[in-house]
């Protein structure tokens, strides 16, 4: 089963008003597909901070590792 490394990503501005993507999380998982690995990740993020991944971060990528 592949293996893929999934980040989740929060959009921050720094004190020049730039944009700038910071990762939050980052988890390994098996999975069969990016999709499961997406989905699996979510869970695991769900777990680690209590609520939906969405509440604190913008984008998640996943590739295989």
């Amino acid at each position: 089963m592949p293996r893929f490394r999934v980040i989740f990503y929060k959009t921050v501005s720094d004190d020049t008003g730039h944009e700038h993507r910071s990762a939050q999380k980052e988890f390994t998982v098996l999975a069969e597909d990016e999709a499961a690995a997406r989905a699996e990740a979510a869970r695991l993020y769900a777990l680690a901070e209590g609520c939906d991944w969405r509440l604190r971060a913008d984008a998640m990528e996943a590739e295989e590792a």
